[in-house]
């Protein structure tokens, strides 16, 4: 194996520590605590268990948590009086809504119901459209996370051709418009591109975030590419993501592990925009 492996726990760790300074540094300077409301609808095991996660990680650095849980059924109006609730707490500087919501629920309308001030996943129209403008605002945990990670490989984006694979609305977009930022040039691929092997062997950087095992193969990766593996698949044998690991190893400059790379980067991006979201308010 000759790629460089980007370790993601450790720059995680890295900013948790920067933020945990700047957090005290803030408070002192304030006397006001940053504070992050989750909501969590439901019972959902695996969001759950994201919610604890980011509740510890906030406790961690000295930002306040406000833990809001409701039943399964609870109603619309319910949910977004909550909203409405926390918008109006000058002790939250960030709200979070944790998805997929259940299927009464229209995720898009309660995530805008969030105070575009407090959107800490950056997920509002009004965030999105700030950065499609260019403008300075709350941007996606996950894709600030991955640039974060190519600074840390030593990777310059300006000039290089990058292929995203995957769209969302969550990750794929605002991904490709913090490399265009970073002036790379963007490919943007999908469930319809097609030959997805030779667009992806074009890139420079290549990101996968689809949700399909070992999408990636070996042989889709230019020689001495960096590769960003966003993917988090739960098989029988554990972890695994998009990318064939061992196989594109091979072939990269550099590549992230799944678990232990873009991973614990979206919660310590998190805690950096809910920060962020704090000083933005005082």
């Amino acid at each position: 194996m000759s790629a460089k492996i980007i370790d993601g726990k450790a720059v995680a760790a890295r900013v948790r520590a920067q933020v945990a300074q700047d957090v005290a540094a803030f408070s002192a300077e304030t006397g006001r605590t940053p504070g992050l409301a989750t909501v969590l609808v439901g019972e959902d095991p695996a969001s759950a268990v994201y919610v604890a996660g980011k509740q510890k990680a906030c406790a961690e650095v000295g930002i306040q948590g406000f833990d809001h849980r409701l039943a399964a059924d609870a109603s619309r109006e319910t949910v977004l009086a909550l909203i409405d609730e926390l918008n109006a707490d000058a002790s939250v500087s960030g709200i979070l809504c944790q998805l997929p919501l259940p299927a009464h629920l229209d995720g898009v309308e309660v995530t805008n119901r969030i105070d575009s001030g407090k959107d800490v996943d950056g997920l509002t129209i009004a965030s999105a459209g700030r950065l499609a403008l260019g403008m300075p605002g709350l941007v996606p945990c996950t894709p600030v996370g991955v640039m974060l990670l190519l600074a840390e490989a030593g990777v310059q984006p300006e000039g290089k051709e990058a292929v995203v694979i995957g769209r969302s609305n969550l990750f794929g977009k605002p991904m490709g418009q913090l490399l265009l930022a970073a002036n790379a040039t963007v490919t943007t691929c999908h469930s319809r591109t097609h030959d997805l092997g030779a667009v992806s062997r074009r890139a420079d950087i290549l990101i996968a975030a689809v949700g399909v095992p070992h999408l990636v193969k070996g042989d889709w990766v230019k020689p001495g590419a960096t590769v960003i593996d966003v993917g988090m698949n739960r098989l029988e044998r554990g972890l695994t993501g998009d990318v064939d690991f061992a196989a594109a190893a091979e072939v990269a400059a550099a590549i992230t592990p799944v678990p232990g790379g873009v991973g614990p980067m979206t919660i310590a991006c998190l805690l950096r925009n809910t920060l962020t979201a704090a000083r933005m308010s005082a």
